[in-house]
Formats: C-alpha cells, sequence, structure tokens
C-alpha cells in the first residue's frame, strides 16, 4: 500500500514536497512514479524514478523537466517529489504509484498496480 502526502495550496513560483511511503517488501525492485489528474482528464506522467535494477534513473514530463525532482529512499521505503517554481497549471490531484513493469511501460498509468490515496496540489495565480 501508498500513502501519499504533501499537498496543499501554494502561489505561484512556490514550491511544494510531496512524498509517498509504502509498506510491504521490495519496495526497491517497483519502478515508483507520480502522476496527476485534473477533473474530466486521464492521469498523466510526471516524474518516474526506476527500480534499482534498472539503475534507479529518473524521469521527467517535458511540462516539469527543470522543476520538479523525483527521488526514492529504499531504506525507508518513501519516494518523493520536490516541486518548485510552481505553475496554475501544476494544479492537479497527484498520486504516487507503484509498477514492475519492465521500462518500456514506465509512463502508462496502466501499468500501476499500487496507487496511493491522491494529494490535491492547488497552484495559485
Amino acid at each position: 500500500q501508498l500513502q501519499a502526502s504533501g499537498g496543499g495550496l501554494v502561489q505561484a513560483g512556490g514550491s511544494l514536497t510531496l512524498s509517498c511511503e509504502a509498506s510491504g517488501r521490495n519496495f526497491r525492485d517497483y519502478q515508483m512514479g507520480w502522476f496527476r489528474q485534473t477533473p474530466g482528464k486521464e492521469r498523466v506522467f510526471v516524474a518516474i524514478v526506476t527500480r534499482m535494477g534498472n539503475g534507479g534513473r529518473s524521469y521527467y514530463a517535458d511540462s516539469v523537466k527543470g522543476r520538479f525532482t523525483i527521488s526514492r529512499d529504499n531504506a525507508a521505503n518513501t519516494v518523493s517529489l520536490q516541486m518548485l517554481s510552481l505553475k496554475p497549471e501544476d494544479t492537479a490531484v497527484y498520486y504516487c504509484g507503484a509498477s514492475r513493469v519492465v521500462l518500456s511501460g514506465i509512463y502508462d498509468p496502466a501499468n500501476y498496480i499500487y496507487w496511493g490515496q491522491g494529494t490535491q496540489v492547488t497552484v495559485s495565480s
């Protein structure tokens, strides 16, 4: 199971850090991702850090590259998303997800088998 936290209301240009704690075993064997969703739209990829077997590499959506940083702590079973220079268009419900999919499938939320409950991020202009 995944437990997400850290959302809130922030002004444009501000920052937030989201955290996601996983329970269970073998956390290091999961692809861990952050996705976001706005009303009436599909959940979309934001950032992913791969499992250690794939090198623990980070990937970002173009819209957040240079502003967001994803990191994982395998000892603590957590994945975090530091968000800087937030924009109103970053407003969404953010979800952390865990997957055992191969590398080619990491961007598709349909391949994630565990999800956190979602945390609202609202950026005011």
